[in-house]
């Protein structure tokens, strides 16, 4: 019985978190109405996702909907959002991902409706912690199709834009997946101020290669300095 209880606990905790994301992507203005979806791993058969047809910024931890890895629902009082394959897919595919934000951040989803990825490299930051944010094809909003054209771009990347659409990114946590979120809107900002400028001056080969190395080595400290502490 005490087991049961931390575990609900648990999940009432990582509801909450779920709508506090949820607000904050409404108050940027990326979730307007009732746009957007989050999810989290509860364990490896369960997720804990938003409903279907709600704004974020009203949004409950009580309003999560838990589904198992074939997206059939196991709790909660409403549907679960129509775009759940699209995270069943990252799920399936990366073991090291536990969280997931889809959003329609403006400039983002713009360069998205324009068929343009955010791949050129220009900020040395988004390269550090990013990399390339590709394109997928187009596909119809709350069908299989929308996993399908991810599934080739999810194992190299931790964002996504979707053609005409919107952004996914994901992480190890629910934090690290709404930041990305945040990250993937700040550099299309600056790739939109770039093209108005007109005078972009991407990063070459040989500064491309040191950042590698670069992200490479903090990698290895942050692992080494988690180690240290466990």
């Amino acid at each position: 019985m005490q087991t049961a209880l931390v575990a609900e606990r648990r999940e009432e905790c990582l509801g909450a978190d779920l709508a506090k994301i949820g607000r904050w992507l409404h108050a940027l203005g990326f979730a307007p109405a009732t746009a957007g979806n989050l999810s989290l791993r509860l364990d490896q058969e369960r997720i804990l996702a938003t409903p279907t047809g709600c704004s974020k910024r009203l949004l409950k931890g009580r309003d999560m909907v838990t589904v198992d890895l074939m997206g059939r629902q196991l709790s909660g009082t409403r549907g679960v959002t129509s775009e759940i394959g699209m995270h069943l897919a990252v799920y399936q595919m990366r073991d090291d991902v536990n969280a997931i934000v889809h959003a329609h951040p403006p400039v983002a989803t713009a360069f998205a409706s324009s068929g343009l990825a955010l791949d050129e490299p220009l900020c040395a930051e988004i390269l550090m912690t990013l990399g390339k944010v590709p394109l997928a094809p187009y596909a119809t909003t709350g069908t299989t199709a929308v996993a399908e054209s991810l599934a080739p771009l999810i194992p190299d990347h931790d964002a996504i834009l979707l053609a005409n659409h919107g952004v996914v990114t994901y992480g190890r946590d629910l934090m690290e997946a709404y930041l990305r979120m945040e990250a993937v809107e700040h550099f299309a900002q600056v790739a939109l101020a770039v093209r108005q400028i007109g005078s972009p001056q991407p990063l070459g080969r040989q500064e491309i290669m040191a950042l590698h190395t670069a992200k490479v080595k903090y990698l290895r400290q942050g692992t080494a300095l988690a180690a240290a502490l466990d």
